[in-house]
Order: structure tokens, then sequence, then C-alpha cells
């Protein structure tokens, strides 16, 4: 009995651990009925309101570098970014950051934003929509004029302007901050000397699903937004699958990457249409429901604010209190265990900010947990020391009634009372402590303050697996071990770990769970290997701290027996 419930608890921590963010970790869409997931257009589908929405013009694709040079542009530069503002649309189509590198191994800033005619295009266009195409309006290759500034940088405005030439002029006026924050202004002048009406809409296109996306159900990376506070997650799969449309009267939507976002947040208290589609290129937008009215001679305007930001907590959480954008917070996945996760994070920068070493934050938030939980891990300890001390006593047992199953099992509950044993008692700590496990993990997993951290030796980035290969004796032998055998010194001293804490436990009487048992260190050493470094060594010194524990409170119990 006392080792079927320990092997359960081992089982289910497993299960838990493996496949928790699975079921429930990333909540897929509640499917919702049809009137709210297919919304209807104001205008029918004969009389589209927004033509230059939901279509790409195919073309063959260039290099990035060619892409850029075809065009006029206007540069852009503060910082935190680099990059540049094509004139023929008006779109935001080049920008990397300046603060984050491709590699390590490379100079080179992370190039975010490409041109629309790239393998690779991502990019940005703001605009306006006319009922039946009766106004003509700028499109994705309108030529547009640069007045004013010819540099766009903090405090430094630039205005793009368009004439239809049939009595409309449409300009951009665009700011950008200090950080990562567009809003662009735009505005409508009438000289037709009759009332018009226009749509103002926004839309991110993404030609492709990127490279190298993580694909973990930990880290929900696609199409998001928050539609009347309610936070929507949208994978690329369930987008190409079908059309996924909402209404909203406040909110944000965009697309998110493991450490980078593009999001596009429409005024304040404006009802409005959002689509996520694949159409020939991944696309998110939104169009206001409500047109702007523009009587003769009058000018009106309408702003929409756009990020193109890393993920940088304090960043994030500041444009969410300053611009007082609903749960804008959330665009950083921090899980189920929101409440667990995000205060860690605070607590393991400031102790990177004190030690200047994020690996050594690490080692002081995993010693930290082991204090916490002390007192159940030492009452979870002194069970399964008892436990292991009556095996023999259970192995006299069952060879005194091997043929009574019902002796067998009054002997065992005689000496559990005796002892006073509750072999049940391993189980209930280990449960306690998994929500708060996974918050340490989900935090170390999304965190790009982690990116490209060193800690010591070999391991120059916190962020990615450990380089060296048991299958090279970790460098020793000069070949390169494809990547399914990329098994590092760290997940190795992790197994090592898990093996000598497993032999301090009570072994399996059953012959096939002393087996499973066995190879439990071998199965998550191979498991967690491609896992991001800091990750497995947050579990090693959890594992030694662990062991360590468990190894004196056992050596201080003492069961008598007869």
């Amino acid at each position: 009995m006392d080792n079927k419930n320990i092997f359960i608890a081992i089982a289910l921590s497993l299960s838990v651990l493996l496949f928790w963010s699975a079921f429930f970790e990333t909540p897929q869409p509640v499917q919702q009925n049809k009137a709210n997931q297919q919304i209807q257009e104001k205008t029918g589908e004969n009389n589209d309101i927004a033509p230059n929405i939901n279509q790409l013009e195919k073309k063959e694709t260039i290099s990035r570098e060619d892409s850029i040079k075809k065009v006029e542009r206007v540069s852009i530069e503060n910082e935190k970014v680099l990059g540049s503002i094509s004139l023929e649309g008006g779109i935001f189509d080049d920008l990397s950051f300046k603060n984050y590198k491709e590699s390590l191994n490379k100079d080179d800033n992370v190039v975010f934003l490409n041109p629309k005619e790239t393998e690779s295009g991502y990019y940005i266009e703001t605009g306006w929509a006319s009922i039946g195409n009766k106004i003509k309006v700028p499109n994705i290759n309108s030529k547009w004029s640069l007045v004013g500034n010819k540099k766009l940088s903090k405090n430094k405005p630039i205005t793009l302007e368009w004439n239809n030439e049939e009595g409309v002029i449409f300009r951009k006026n665009i700011e950008i901050d200090e950080k990562y924050l567009f809003k662009i202004n735009q505005e409508i002048e009438n000289k037709t000397g009759k009332t018009i009406e226009l749509y103002p809409y926004a839309q991110i296109t993404r030609n492709k699903k990127p490279e190298g996306i993580t694909d973990f159900y930990i880290l929900h990376e696609g199409f998001i937004g928050v539609f009347d506070e309610e936070l929507k997650e949208d994978d690329y799969d369930d987008v190409e699958d079908k059309k996924i449309v909402r209404e909203s009267n406040n909110g944000w939507l965009g697309i998110t990457d493991k450490y980078w976002v593009t999001a596009l947040v429409p005024p304040k208290n404006s009802n409005f249409k959002s689509t996520f589609l694949f159409k020939n290129a991944f696309k998110a937008n939104y169009i206001l429901n409500d047109p702007v009215v523009i009587g003769p001679s009058l000018k009106k305007n309408n702003e929409v604010k756009l990020f193109v930001a890393a993920k940088e907590v304090e960043t994030i959480d500041g444009y969410a209190e300053s611009e007082k954008i609903e749960k804008f917070d959330l665009v950083i996945d921090w899980g189920w265990f929101y409440f667990f996760t995000k205060p860690l994070f605070f607590i393991i920068d400031y102790l990177f900010k004190l030690t200047g070493n994020f690996g050594i934050a690490i080692v002081l938030i995993t010693a930290a947990i082991r204090l916490i939980f002390f007192p159940l891990a030492n009452y979870s300890f002194r069970s399964m020391a008892k436990m292991k001390a009556l095996q023999p006593e259970m192995t006299r047992l069952k060879d005194l009634h091997k043929d009574d199953k019902v002796k067998l099992q009054q002997g065992i509950m005689a000496l559990y009372k005796k002892e006073k044993v509750n072999p049940a008692s391993g189980c209930l700590p280990i449960l306690i402590q998994i929500p708060f496990f996974f918050a340490i993990y989900k935090m170390l997993f999304i965190s790009l303050e982690m990116r490209h951290q060193p800690f010591f030796g070999w391991i120059k980035d916190l962020s990615a697996q450990d380089p060296t290969s048991i299958f090279n004796l970790f460098g020793l032998i000069p070949w390169d071990p494809p990547s399914f055998l990329i098994i590092g010194a760290w997940p190795v001293f992790m197994g090592v770990t898990m093996y000598l804490q497993q032999k301090l436990n009570p072994t399996p009487p059953d012959p096939i769970q002393a087996k499973i048992f066995m190879f439990f260190p071998l199965f998550l050493t191979v498991i967690l290997a491609p896992f991001p470094s800091g990750l497995v060594i947050y579990w090693t010194i959890n594992n030694v701290l662990t062991m360590a524990q468990q190894y004196v409170i056992m050596k201080r119990t003492t069961v008598k027996t007869v």
C-alpha cells in the first residue's frame, strides 16, 4: 500500500510536469456561438467597407536590402529601435531592436519588421476605408509625401501627406517616444464641398509563420488581443483554418512572439471589429464600426497607437499604466499562475540586479524556495524516512502472510498505527508545491531578461540549451553530434542528482515499479536536455538542496520494530 501510494505520487507529479501545460497553461479559445464568431459587416459581403483590408497582391519576393533601397523612406531612431517608414504605402516595414542581438556570435541587431516583398515580410499599415469605394483612399502602393522633419525620433514627429486629387487630403502625423510606442494621428481634410464618411483601420501583416517558433503549450506565440477585458489567444494554425472575428468597445490586438510583439490599440471607447485571418499572409486588423463624418471644408482625425516592442516587463507594465491599456501586461504570457509567476520575476530580477549574474539569482531563489517549504518538506521527508526504515519489517510481514492478503493488510495497518506513519503523507507536500514550481518554470522560460545572460564556464546563454554533449565527451572528442544527441553537462548533472535523490526514497517491492523508477532520471535527462539551461540549473540546484535536506532527516529518523 505504501509503495503504491508513493508510486502514484511520483507518477502524478511527473504527469503534471510534462502534461499540465498542454491542457491547462494556455487556455484555447472557447467556441463561441455563430453570432459572435462570424459577425456580419454592416454593409454586407458585396459592399465591403474595407477594400484594402484582407487583400494582398502576390508578388515575387526579393531580398530585404533590395526592397529597402527600392522605395523612398524616412528614418526612425530612438534609444530602443532603428529603422524606417516606407513612403510607398506609408507603412512600418523596417525596424530592428538596438539593444538585442540576433545571437551571441553575431553583432547584428534583432531585425523584427521586414518589407512586404521579402519572404519574411512583416509590416503595419494604417488608413481609411470607404463604403463601395465611393471615395478614393490611399492603399498600400500609394506614394506619400514627407512634410517637415526628415527623421522620426523622440520629440521630432513627422507628417506624411497624400492627395487623392478629388478634393480629399490625407495626413499621418507620427510620433515616437523613447522606447516602443508610435502614435499615428490620421487626419482628413475635406475640400470636396460635400459631407463624406470614412472608416479608419489598422492592420498587421506577416507573410509566413515565423521560423523557430517554440511550439510549446506553455508559451503562446501567435495572435493575441483583449476585447472588453477578455484575453483571447489564437494560434497560427487556428487562423489558417478559419477567419476569427470579434467586436469590442475597448481593447487591443496584435501578434506575439516569445520575446517580441506588435500590437494595435484603437481609440478609447470606440466600437471596432477585429479580424484574425490568413489570406496569402497572416493578418490582424481592426476597423471602426462607426464612420468618421467630415463636413465640407472641415478636418477630422483619428488616432491609433502602435507598439513594436521587446517584451520587457517593466516597459510593458509602464505602458499599460501610462496609456491606460486594459490588461496590456498580458502580452507577456504569465500563464494561469500569474499571481505566482509575476512576483517571482520581480524577485529574481532584483537578485539579478544585486548580483549581476542571472545564474546566481536562480541559485539564490532556488535556495529561498527550499527555505519557504522547509517545514513542509521536513514533514514529508520524515514520513518517507520512516517508510524506508520500515521496509525490512514490511518484507517480513509479506513473507509471513504471503497467502493471506487480509492478514497482510491488517499487519501493515497495525505497523503504520504503531509507528505513526501515514503512507499518503508524502503526496500532499508534492501536490501543494506543484503550482509554485510551475510558476518559476514558466517565469524562467518566458523571460526576455534571461536571454543571452551568461552563467559560469561554458554556459554563455541561460535562455539556450546547454551546448555541450555527452556523446563527444563534452568537447574532448572533435566531433559535432546531431541536435538530438546534444545532451549537455548540466542535464547530466540533473539526472545524476535525481538518481541519487531517488536512492534516498523507499524502493518499490514490485520489480516493474522499481524498473520504472530506475529509468525516471534517464527519461527526464533526455526530455529536459533541449530546455533552456537556466531551467536545468534551477532543477539541478533544487535536487541538490532537496537531497541534502532529505539525507539529514533520514539519518535522524529511526523506528522500532518487532
